[in-house]
C-alpha cells in the first residue's frame, strides 16, 4: 500500500463536515498493492458524477487499433514477475558496461498507460545523459534510460525482420504502474463541506499554511510526451489538488507517495476530444457535445478541445460516459439539434444515467442540465467546486488544479469568489453561482420535521454573472469605464412612396454597476448610422436582441461596430417583451405589496414610476423603446439582478439623435467621426493614449471621468448652455482656482461613489434572495465597510461642494450655472441633516474597528429598551448580592463566573454550614463553595433572554440603517451628479494649461436666420492634442484658418505634398469645433465660429472584409451619409476622396461631391486631395484653393528633397512629391531614380486626354492651350480690381497658376 507522510497533526485532508460526502459517492475500494502489477484488476472508487463507470486503463486515450487482450490475472502475474526479473537482469549490464554496444539492436518498450509494448531499434547512445535514443517502428523517437524502463530485447530472428509498425497514439509515459488511489487519502476527505456530502476532495490547494506543511514532499518528475521529447519537469506535491494518483511505483520498485500537479496547457495530448462546437450563431452542433458556459456568441468560435494531460486523464472517459452529449443530444423538451424550437441551453438527461447518480450528483446535474451554456460554481461548505466540463474551464482559464481521481474536478475557497467570477466573465463566460442555503443542522431538522429521505442540503441559484452584469471585482475598482448591456429592437415600415422602408430603432442601454438605464427610440437611415454612432460611443460588452427578428442591415451594424460582445438572443414576445408586457412588468417594481394584490389599484403605480418611464408610457408612440427596455428587464431577471437594481435605478433619455423634446440639444458625432478623430479611443490599440479624452481628462473621480466621456461624445448645440459652461470654467481658472485645487485635494482618494452607492442600493432587494445563503466568510463585515465608506464619501462630497458654494456668496461675477449647481436645495441636495442623523446613530470609526455597529443612545428605541432592561437586571443582581452579604454577614461573598455558569455566589468554606436552605451547591474550590438560588436563577434567565434579544437587535441594525440610507437614494445620486459636473468643469479648466501656445475662450456666433453664413475663423490655431515634445525634432506650426463668413469661401480645397500636414489640419479644425462646443478653451489666439450641428469626417482607408465591403465601398458609403445627412450648419472634412479607384473615376467623383456640398448643401468644410487638376480647374468663388507649404531642393541623383513647412498657404500645390516619401521610407535608390523618371514622364502629359488617334490628341492639346491663354487674358484685362486689393492679389495668383500650366504643357 502506498505510504503517506504524516503531517504535524493538522492534516489538510480532514474536514469537520466529512460525513456529508457519503451521499455523493460509493464507498472506495482499497488500492492494490504495489507488488501487484496488473492495474487493470484494481477497482478504484467511481467518480462522484460517474459512480458506475467501468474500470479502464487509467488515463487511457482512444487508440486507432484495439490493444491486445491481457491473459488471465493469475497467469499474467506469474509471467510479469518472471519478466520483471529478466528485465532487471538485462538492464543492469547495460548501465554498467559500454552501453554503445547495444546500438542497433531491436527491442520492445512497455508503455504502462497504454498497457502495450512498442517495438523499435536503439538508434544511438548519449554518454552524457546515459540515455539511448530509441526509434520506434512507427517513426517516433525518444530518449530512454534503459536502466529504469521495462523493455525486452527482440529475439534473434526478429532482429532482421521488423514487425509492421503499430500506429497507436501512445499516452505520455509516467511510471511502470497505472494510477491507484490511496485509502488513506480517500478516507480523510478533502474540504469542508456539508456533513452529508462527499465529492472526494483530497487537498486544499488554496490554503497557504497547508502548502507550507507539505512542500518538503515536492520533487521533480521528468515528463515525456508521445513525441519522444522530454518536457519541462513538473513538481509532484502532496499539497496540490491536481493529482494523478498517490501510489505510483517506479521500475525499481520504489513507491512515490505523491500527487501530480497538472498543467493543462503545457503538455500535448494523446488525442483531442472536443467539448464545444464551432458555431458563430450559438446553435449546437449535434455531432459535438456543448461545453458549459463557453463564449460561443462572444467570439464566434466556441471550439476548445481538451489538451495535454487533461485529455489523457479524462478524454476517453468523457467520450464513453457522456454519449448523450453527442449524437444523442436532446434539449429539456426532447427536441434534437436542428429541430424547430431546439434550445441548446438545456439538456435531457437519460433516465438510466439519472438512476446511477447519488443525491449530490443528481442535484449538480439538475442545475447543469438547465444551464448548459454556463459554468457552475457549486458551493460545498467553504468552497466552490467545478465538476466535469466546468472543471476544464477552471483549469484552463482560472489556473485551478485538478483534484485526484478520474473525474474532472477543481475548486477554490469562498474568499476567491469575486476574483474568479470576474476572470471568467471578462473572458466571455456565463457563470452560475449555486449557493448552499441551509446548514447541516438545518438540513437535519428539515429531514426530521418533514420525514423525508433527502441526502443533500438545499442549494439555490443565487447569481448569474456575465461581462455585462459584473457588480464587484478588481477591474471595477481600477477601471472607471462602464460595461454596457445594450438591448435593441427595430421596426421596418414602408414609406409613403412604397419604394423605401423607414427603420425605427428601439434601444435600452444598461450600466449594471451604477444602476443606470438609457432608454429611447429613433428613426435611422438604411445604413444604420444612428445605431452605429451609439455602438461606437458605448462599446457594449453584451447585446440583447430578439432572435431572428432584426434586419440584415442592423445585424451588420451590430457586428461591425462592436468588439466581440456577448450576444443574447431572446425569444420574441415571451422573453423579449413587447411594450404592453413591459408596462405591466415595470409597474410591479414600483408598486407596494398591497397594490400588487389589488388589481384595481395597480394603475396607481404609474404615479410612482420614474419620470422618463411615465413619459414613455404616456407618449403612446414609444413602443420600441419600451420593448427594448422589456428585453433588458427579462435578461436582468434571468441574472437575478432585476429586483436589486430596478427599484432604485436612474433612467435617462437616449440622446443619440441630439434632439430632446423636439429641440436640438447636442451636436451629432457619428461612428466615423468618433473613430477617425480618435475622440475616446485611438485606432492603433483601442486605448485612450493620444485621444482628446486623454488630453482633457484631469478628473479625480471615476464618475467624473465617465461624465467627461459623455460630454466629448455629445458636444452642446445650445449657445446659452455653452456660454454657461465657458463662464464656469473661467471662474475656476480665475477667482475660483484655489477652491478648485482644494476640491481636487479633498476628493482625490474618494472611491467610485456612483458604483458604491448602487451596490448598497441593491442590498435592499425585495425578495431577500441572499438572506438564506450559508457563508463562512463574514460578509457582514464587508458590507459594513462599504456602508461606512459610502457615508464618509457622501460627507466628503458634501463638504467639498459646500466649500465651493462659498465662492457664490463672495463673488458677484460667478456664473449662473455654478449658482444653479451649488445652491442648497436647488442643484446641491441638502443632505447635511441626513448625515447628522447617521453620525448620531453610531460611531463610524468604532464600527470599522470592531466589525459591527453598536448604536448610540436614541438611534434605535427597541435596542435602547433592551439595553435598559439589561441594566435593570444587572442592577437587581447587584442588589441581590448586597442582600446575601447581609444575610451571611460576610463582605467577601461575591459573584464568580465558571465556564458558562455565570453569577455563582462564592462563599468562604468557613460559612459552608450556615448558608440558607435554598442555596444550591454548584461547584467547590479550595477554601470556598459556589451556589445558585432560585431567585438568582430567575434573574440570570431574564438576563440571558435580554442579552439574546440585544444580540438579535444588533444583527438587524446594519440592514435597518442601510434601508434608511437607501430611502434617500435620489439625494445621494443628485450629490454624485453635482460632484461629477464640478470635477469635469475643473478638469476642462486645467486642460487649457496643457495646450501649446496661446489659448482662448471661443466666441460662439448665433445664427440670425436662413441667410446667415456659417463661420469658422481661427487665428494662430494650434492642435488640441499634439505638442512639440511629442513630435521629436521641431515644433508644431500653428495656422490661420478662415472658412465661411463675409468675403470668404465656404470650402477649402487643400493640396500639398505627402506628409505635408493636410490630414492633421482637417483633424485639428474638427477637434477645435468639438472643444468649443463642449465649452472648453481652444488652442488659438482667437476663434469665432457658428454652431455646428454635425461633423462629418471621411478620412483614412480601411475595409470591412468580413462584411463584404471593399476600401472604396466603405469610402463611398461614408460619403453617401455625408451627402444625405449634412445641413447648412454641418462641417464636412473629406480626406483624399476617390483614391480607392482609378484616377479618372476618383477625380470625377471627388469633383461631383465637392460641387454638391458647395452649391446644394452650402455647409462649411475642408477637402484635401491629390487630384491637382481638380484644384487647378475649380473656378468657384465659394471654394478657396490652399496648400501645405514646402520647400523643394535637389538631392543625390537629381532626386527632389522636400522640406515640410506645415504652413497653410493660398494657392494649389503643383505636385504631391510622392517620390520624396518613398525616399524617406527607405526605398532603394535605383527604384527611386526610375520612379522619378516615370513621374517626369507622367507630368509631361498631365491634364491631356488620351485619344485613339494622334490628330485628336493634338487637337485636344491645342484646345487646352487656347483655353488657358483665354483665361490668362481675362484675368489680365480685369486686373487690378479697383478698391479691392485682396481680390486683385487673388486674381494675380490665378494668373500665375495658369501660366505654370501653360509652361508645363509647353
Amino acid at each position: 500500500m502506498a505510504s503517506r507522510r504524516a503531517s504535524n497533526g493538522r492534516s489538510p485532508l480532514v474536514r469537520k463536515q466529512s460525513q456529508i460526502t457519503a451521499f455523493f459517492s460509493s464507498s472506495s475500494t482499497p488500492s492494490p498493492s504495489p507488488s501487484t502489477p496488473n492495474k487493470g484488476a484494481s477497482k478504484p472508487s467511481p467518480s462522484p458524477l460517474n459512480p458506475s463507470a467501468a474500470r479502464r486503463s487509467t488515463l487511457a486515450a482512444a487508440s486507432l487499433s484495439p490493444p491486445k487482450q491481457p491473459p488471465p490475472a493469475a497467469a499474467q502475474d506469474e509471467k510479469r514477475a518472471k519478466r520483471d526479473k529478466k528485465d532487471r537482469d538485462a538492464a543492469a549490464p547495460v548501465a554498467a558496461a559500454a552501453a554503445a554496444e547495444v546500438v542497433g539492436r531491436r527491442l520492445r518498450v512497455y508503455w504502462p498507460l497504454d498497457d502495450a509494448w512498442y517495438e523499435g531499434r536503439v538508434d544511438a547512445y548519449d554518454a552524457g545523459s546515459r540515455k539511448h535514443r530509441v526509434k520506434y517502428d512507427d517513426g517516433e523517437e525518444e530518449q530512454v534510460d534503459l536502466g529504469k524502463e521495462r523493455f525486452e530485447w527482440a529475439a534473434t530472428g526478429e532482429e532482421s525482420t521488423p514487425l509492421p509498425a503499430r500506429k497507436l497514439r501512445r499516452l505520455r509515459r509516467m511510471s511502470d504502474t497505472a494510477v491507484a488511489k490511496s485509502p488513506g487519502l480517500a478516507e480523510d476527505g478533502g474540504r469542508d463541506s456539508t456533513e452529508d456530502e462527499d465529492w472526494k476532495r483530497d487537498t486544499v490547494a488554496d490554503d497557504d499554511s497547508e502548502e507550507v506543511e507539505l512542500e518538503d514532499e515536492e520533487e521533480v518528475v521528468a515528463v515525456r510526451s508521445r513525441k519522444g521529447k522530454t518536457r519541462h519537469s513538473l513538481p509532484v506535491s502532496g499539497s496540490t489538488p491536481s493529482t494523478l494518483g498517490s501510489g505510483l511505483t517506479s521500475a525499481s520498485g520504489s513507491t512515490i507517495s505523491k500527487m501530480k500537479k497538472v498543467d493543462v496547457a503545457s503538455l500535448d495530448c494523446a488525442k483531442k476530444f472536443s467539448f464545444e462546437t464551432v458555431n458563430t450563431t450559438g446553435k449546437v452542433d449535434p455531432e459535438v457535445p456543448l461545453s458549459c458556459g463557453r463564449k460561443e456568441q462572444a467570439t464566434g468560435n466556441a471550439n476548445t478541445a481538451l489538451t495535454g494531460e487533461a485529455a489523457e486523464r479524462f478524454g476517453q472517459r468523457d467520450v464513453e460516459k457522456f454519449k448523450f452529449l453527442g449524437e444523442g443530444r436532446k434539449d429539456a423538451k426532447g427536441r434534437r439539434p436542428g429541430s424547430p424550437g431546439y434550445d441548446p441551453r438545456t439538456l435531457l438527461l437519460p433516465s438510466q444515467f439519472l438512476k446511477s447518480l447519488t443525491g449530490g450528483q443528481r442535484q449538480w446535474w439538475e442545475f447543469k442540465s438547465q444551464h448548459m451554456d454556463k459554468v457552475l460554481f457549486f458551493k460545498m461548505g467553504k468552497f466552490y467546486e467545478l465538476f466535469e466540463m466546468d472543471a476544464h474551464v477552471g483549469a484552463k482559464d482560472l489556473d485551478l488544479q485538478y483534484m485526484k481521481g478520474e473525474q474532472p474536478h477543481c475548486g477554490f475557497p469562498e474568499k476567491n469568489l469575486s476574483v474568479n467570477l470576474e476572470k471568467l466573465a471578462k473572458k466571455g463566460y456565463r457563470v452560475l453561482v449555486v449557493e448552499q442555503t441551509e446548514t447541516p443542522e438545518q438540513f437535519e431538522l428539515r429531514r426530521k420535521a418533514m420525514g423525508i429521505k433527502d441526502k443533500v442540503v438545499r442549494r439555490e441559484i443565487c447569481a448569474m454573472v456575465t461581462k455585462g452584469t459584473l457588480t464587484e471585482g478588481e477591474h471595477l475598482l481600477a477601471n472607471p469605464d462602464p460595461s454596457y448591456l445594450l438591448s435593441v429592437t427595430e421596426s421596418l415600415q414602408q414609406s409613403s412612396n412604397k419604394s423605401q422602408y423607414t427603420c425605427i430603432i428601439g434601444v435600452c442601454i444598461v450600466d449594471v454597476s451604477t444602476s443606470k438605464f438609457i432608454v429611447g427610440q429613433f428613426q435611422d437611415d438604411p445604413e444604420r448610422h444612428g445605431l452605429c454612432s451609439i455602438l461606437s460611443e458605448m462599446r457594449p460588452v453584451e447585446i440583447i436582441k430578439p432572435g431572428k427578428m432584426l434586419s440584415p442591415e442592423t445585424e451588420k451594424a451590430l457586428k461591425n461596430n462592436t468588439r466581440e460582445p456577448l450576444i443574447n438572443e431572446l425569444l420574441p414576445s415571451t422573453e423579449f417583451w413587447d411594450a404592453e408586457k413591459t408596462i405591466n412588468e415595470i409597474k410591479k417594481y414600483y408598486s407596494s405589496a398591497d397594490k400588487q394584490n389589488n388589481v384595481d389599484n395597480v394603475q396607481d403605480s404609474l404615479e410612482s414610476l420614474p419620470n422618463l418611464l411615465s413619459e414613455l408610457i404616456g407618449a403612446g408612440d414609444k413602443t420600441y423603446a419600451l420593448s427594448a427596455l422589456g428585453g433588458s428587464l427579462f435578461y436582468l431577471r434571468q441574472t437575478l439582478l432585476d429586483e436589486k437594481i430596478v427599484p432604485c435605478a436612474e433612467f435617462e433619455p437616449l440622446a443619440c439623435s441630439g434632439i430632446i423634446n423636439n429641440i436640438r440639444k447636442h451636436m451629432i458625432l457619428d461612428s466615423a467621426a468618433l473613430e477617425n478623430l480618435e475622440l475616446l479611443e485611438n485606432i492603433r490599440t483601442g486605448g485612450v493614449s493620444g485621444t482628446l479624452y486623454a488630453q482633457l481628462n484631469h478628473c479625480v473621480t471615476g464618475f467624473g471621468k465617465r461624465l467627461l466621456k459623455r460630454w466629448i461624445a455629445r458636444p452642446l448645440y445650445d449657445c446659452r448652455a455653452i456660454l454657461q459652461r465657458q463662464r464656469a470654467i473661467a471662474t475656476f481658472k480665475g477667482v475660483g482656482n484655489n477652491y478648485a485645487a482644494q476640491f481636487r485635494k479633498d476628493l482625490c482618494r474618494l472611491p467610485d461613489m456612483e458604483r458604491l452607492l448602487a451596490r448598497l442600493f441593491s442590498r435592499c432587494d425585495g425578495n431577500k434572495r441572499s438572506s438564506s445563503i450559508v457563508l463562512y466568510e463574514d460578509a457582514s463585515k464587508r458590507l459594513l465597510q462599504q456602508f461606512t465608506a459610502a457615508l464618509r464619501g457622501c460627507e466628503q462630497m458634501f463638504h467639498a461642494c459646500s466649500l465651493i458654494s462659498t465662492l457664490i456668496c463672495t463673488e458677484d461675477s460667478v456664473d449662473s450655472q455654478l449658482n444653479d449647481l451649488l445652491s442648497p436645495g436647488k442643484g446641491l441636495p441638502n443632505v447635511s441633516y441626513i448625515l447628522d442623523r447617521f453620525r448620531d446613530a453610531f460611531d463610524w470609526s468604532e464600527a470599522d474597528r470592531n466589525g459591527r455597529i453598536i448604536p448610540l443612545q436614541g438611534c434605535d428605541p427597541e435596542y435602547d429598551a433592551t439595553c435598559n432592561a439589561i441594566q435593570e437586571i444587572e442592577s437587581s443582581l447587584k442588589e441581590y448580592l448586597k442582600e446575601q452579604r447581609k444575610l451571611l454577614r460576610c463582605a467577601s461573598v461575591t459573584y464568580v463566573n465558571v465556564g458558562k455558569d455565570m453569577y455563582l455566589i462564592e462563599v468562604p468554606e468557613s460559612l459552608g454550614g450556615s448558608v440558607p436552605g435554598n442555596y444550591q451547591l454548584q461547584s467547590t474550590k479550595k477554601g470556598s463553595y459556589r451556589y445558585w438560588t432560585p431567585e438568582l436563577k430567575e434573574l440570570i434567565s431574564e438576563l440571558s433572554k435580554a442579552e439574546a434579544e440585544k444580540e438579535s437587535k444588533l444583527k438587524g441594525i446594519l440592514q435597518n440603517l442601510i434601508q434608511l440610507f437607501v430611502e434617500h437614494h435620489s439625494e445621494w445620486r443628485q450629490l454624485v451628479s453635482v460632484v461629477a459636473e464640478l470635477d469635469v468643469l475643473i478638469s476642462l479648466a486645467i486642460a487649457s494649461n496643457y495646450f501649446e501656445g496661446p489659448s482662448c475662450c471661443p466666441t460662439i456666433k448665433e445664427s440670425n436666420g436662413s441667410d446667415d453664413t456659417p463661420t469658422f475663423h481661427a487665428r494662430n490655431l494650434g492642435h488640441p492634442i499634439l505638442r512639440s515634445d511629442s513630435l521629436g525634432k521641431g515644433s508644431f506650426v500653428p495656422n490661420d484658418v478662415k472658412i465661411g463668413g463675409p468675403g470668404n469661401s465656404s470650402f477649402i480645397v487643400l493640396t500639398g505634398p505627402n506628409m505635408g500636414g493636410k490630414s492633421t489640419l482637417l483633424r485639428q479644425v474638427c477637434l477645435t469645433i468639438i472643444l468649443a462646443q463642449i465649452g472648453a478653451d481652444v488652442p488659438a489666439e482667437n476663434l469665432e465660429l457658428s454652431l455646428v450641428d454635425r461633423i462629418f469626417v471621411r478620412m483614412g482607408a480601411r475595409d470591412h472584409i468580413m462584411a463584404g465591403q471593399s476600401t472604396f465601398l466603405v469610402e463611398l458609403m461614408e460619403t453617401a451619409s455625408v451627402l444625405s445627412s449634412a445641413t447648412k450648419n454641418s462641417f464636412v472634412a473629406l480626406d483624399e476622396l476617390g483614391r480607392g479607384t482609378s484616377t479618372s473615376d476618383g477625380q470625377a467623383i471627388a469633383a461631383s461631391v465637392l460641387d454638391y456640398l458647395v452649391h446644394q448643401v452650402q455647409c462649411l468644410g475642408l477637402f484635401s486631395t491629390h487630384y491637382h487638376r481638380l484644384a487647378v480647374e475649380h473656378k468657384d468663388t465659394k471654394v478657396s484653393l490652399c496648400h501645405m507649404a514646402c520647400e523643394v531642393g535637389k538631392g543625390e541623383g537629381g532626386l527632389e528633397e522636400v522640406t515640410f513647412l506645415y504652413r497653410l498657404t493660398a494657392g494649389a500645390c503643383p505636385k504631391s512629391y510622392g517620390v520624396n516619401v518613398a525616399r524617406l521610407a527607405g526605398i532603394p535608390a535605383s527604384v527611386l531614380l526610375r520612379a522619378n523618371e516615370k513621374s517626369i514622364d507622367f507630368e509631361a502629359n498631365y491634364g491631356k486626354r488620351c485619344c485613339v488617334t494622334k490628330d485628336k490628341h493634338a487637337s485636344s492639346q491645342h484646345e487646352d492651350e487656347f483655353s488657358a491663354i483665354r483665361d490668362v487674358l481675362r484675368i489680365v484685362k480685369a486686373w487690378p480690381h479697383p478698391g479691392d486689393q485682396a481680390a486683385s492679389i487673388r486674381m494675380l495668383h490665378e494668373a500665375q497658376k495658369l501660366a505654370k500650366v501653360l509652361a508645363v504643357e509647353g
